[in-house]
């Protein structure tokens, strides 16, 4: 059953098959020129945190014991997965270089409500200088979805995150909700009226592979402020 696998975490990636998003990415562009882009991540010292991240789980055998290989091959890099309290850690790591070059955390969303929360993680990456544009985040971001997971935007996005989504729209479906005053969420209408993504509850949604907006969401007609 497609609600089965929303609920399974974690698991491996599953690429057979397709499922178009039914809007194209290009429409989305227009609906979605307003949405909240000013997140930068661009600073010059990620390589040197990272690398003060790599040293506290060499040295804590708990923590690197429990982190699991992922099946993705990008470029001769290296995949672990760590899971603490539902939130999933990803780490891209050069073996040649012996250190980590990107990082991934989905992140529950404290703003949904507990159902929602079984379904919705909130992904938040960086990579570092001289490892961008290699297609990192969005090797992580597909092997999430095809597991059967979705995602949601958090309140703001940086302008890499959000061109990420709308490659991504391609192949998964795309929606647009708000997060009610109960912590529920609703699906809107596409395409939504001029202005709406000013408000910090509205947010942007990728449904997994065999998942379903219903499982999650309600009409926007069932709730509002």
């Amino acid at each position: 059953m497609a609600s089965a696998l929303c609920l399974h975490l974690p698991g491996h990636a599953t690429t057979t098959g397709t499922t178009k998003a039914s809007t194209s990415p290009g429409r989305w562009a227009q609906w979605l020129t307003e949405l909240r882009i000013d997140v930068d991540l661009s600073g010059r010292d990620i390589q040197r945190e990272f690398d003060a991240l790599y040293d506290r789980i060499r040295t804590n055998h708990r923590t690197r014991d429990a982190m699991q290989p992922l099946p993705l091959h990008l470029r001769g890099l290296v995949f672990r997965l760590r899971e603490a309290d539902g939130e999933y850690f990803v780490y891209a790591i050069d073996p040649l270089r012996n250190r980590i070059v990107a990082y991934t955390v989905f992140n529950r969303l404290v703003e949904v409500d507990r159902r929602t929360d079984r379904h919705l993680r909130a992904p938040h990456t960086k990579v570092a200088h001289g490892y961008r544009r290699m297609g990192i985040a969005t090797a992580i971001y597909r092997w999430w979805l095809d597991s059967g997971r979705s995602l949601m935007t958090g309140a703001r996005q940086s302008a890499g995150a959000h061109g990420l989504w709308m490659a991504l729209a391609r192949d998964y479906e795309l929606a647009a909700v708000r997060i009610d005053a109960h912590k529920r969420v609703q699906n809107l209408p596409l395409p939504p009226p001029p202005g709406f993504f000013d408000a910090l509850d509205t947010r942007l949604v990728l449904v997994g592979r065999d998942c379903h907006l219903a499982e999650f969401t309600l009409p926007a007609a069932c709730g509002g402020h």
